[in-house]
């Protein structure tokens, strides 16, 4: 008999599974702040935050919509990694309610003081952390416990942005961090998925080079980009910081390029990984040129590479994909769904070309505009299938008699 994925229980279809309302939610955090942080930054609308208006942004981007995605993603995968049952049903409504709550928390903190509102914000990713080791750990699945590395990270990050914020005006160093943090998390877990589902694909459809298992390369290049990552965040000045950044950017240009994913044009849902990943060099090569030759490339270029292309482009990604497949769905990517990758991966090309040229605030505007019709646009093109109960397996039809 089959293992039951789900728990029968008095609950709605939304809090079966962790990438329900995770997905969900987070795709309508990406949007709307993204609307709303425009009018913020030329001062036509305030928040009552303890954060300066681009502190908020950001923050709301590491910490609002990108846990949102990790944790659904986490929820999801954990259970196949481990064969148990999903967290589901009241302990999920929890941890939905505390990341909820946190939003609301650093959107008020200046009324509500900015350490109570600290407090609120990072405990969800600490429950996060807690109930994804306690399930691998139950489920002695023990080499994935390495995902909570980066995790770990994050919610590190979260606390210095904080603190930064506080003591300083102004977060600094926990941007990086975050940010860093997520690309290695895109690193690890991107190096398993894309050529993973990039040779299903090929063995099925186009037989001919498959993509090179993970391996000796995938470890090296994978802590190179930790350490460069790492010298990022805390030294981006440095000389020895840009040498080792490019070296990275090398590494992971290579590793995309022996992934196959110049085959794979005939299939939206894979390829869109193979491009989202190729921002992690891009952001890697331009994080290391602002360290060598600051004046020719800007920082900014290197933070929206990460974050509206690796971040940005490889969560959609994922989450098309799962809501596909964990909702009974075949997984073929509607127009609709190739239309919200192209928003995606054009908003953040346009982004990237905003910080060659800040007073061209029409480039900022367009790039706004395509992130937030990407992210509301999931919303409207999914929203249905999160919310409504896994479609039934489709039985053959019986021969005649």
């Amino acid at each position: 008999m089959a293992i039951p994925r789900t728990r029968p229980g008095n609950y709605p279809a939304v809090l079966s599974y962790g990438f329900r309302p995770f997905f969900l939610l987070a795709s309508l955090q990406a949007g709307g702040a993204i609307l709303f942080w425009l009018p913020l930054f030329y001062g036509d609308l305030d928040t009552q935050s303890a954060f300066a208006p681009v502190d908020w942004h950001i923050h709301e981007m590491l910490f609002g919509y990108l846990t949102a995605v990790v944790t659904g993603f986490l929820l999801t995968a954990i259970p196949n990694w481990t064969g148990r049952l999903p967290v589901q049903g009241t302990p999920l409504l929890l941890l939905v309610l505390l990341w909820l709550a946190g939003r609301m928390a650093v959107f008020f903190s200046g009324s509500l003081g900015w350490l109570p509102a600290a407090v609120v914000d990072c405990a969800f990713l600490l429950a996060v952390a807690a109930a994804a080791a306690i399930e691998i750990v139950a489920g002695r699945n023990w080499r994935n416990l390495k995902v909570l590395a980066p995790v770990s990270v994050l919610f590190a990050a979260n606390v210095v942005f904080h603190v930064e914020a506080h003591a300083l005006g102004a977060s600094d160093l926990a941007r990086r961090l975050g940010i860093g943090a997520a690309i290695v998390l895109i690193m690890v877990i991107g190096g398993r998925i894309i050529p993973s589902f990039t040779r299903n694909w090929l063995a099925r459809e186009n037989p001919g080079r498959l993509p090179t298992p993970f391996g000796r390369f995938d470890a090296v290049a994978i802590t190179i980009s930790a350490l460069a990552l790492a010298a990022w965040a805390f030294v981006p000045e440095r000389t020895g910081t840009g040498v080792v950044l490019v070296a990275a950017a090398t590494f992971n240009a290579a590793r995309l390029a022996r992934w196959a994913g110049y085959r794979t044009t005939r299939d939206p849902l894979v390829l869109v990984l193979h491009v989202a990943y190729a921002f992690v060099p891009l952001g890697l090569l331009l994080a290391g040129c602002a360290a060598l030759a600051p004046d020719s490339v800007p920082e900014a270029a290197a933070v929206h590479a990460f974050g509206v292309g690796a971040i940005g482009s490889m969560t959609l990604a994922v989450m098309t994909r799962a809501t596909l497949g964990h909702t009974g769905r075949d997984l073929k990517a509607s127009g609709g769904t190739v239309a919200i990758y192209a928003c995606v991966v054009l908003a953040a090309l346009l982004r990237i070309l905003a910080a060659f040229d800040p007073g061209r605030d029409m480039l900022i505007h367009a790039s706004a505009g395509l992130w937030a019709a990407a992210f509301l646009g999931y919303a409207a093109l999914y929203g249905g299938m999160l919310v409504s109960p896994k479609l039934k397996a489709r039985q053959p039809n019986r021969a005649p008699a």
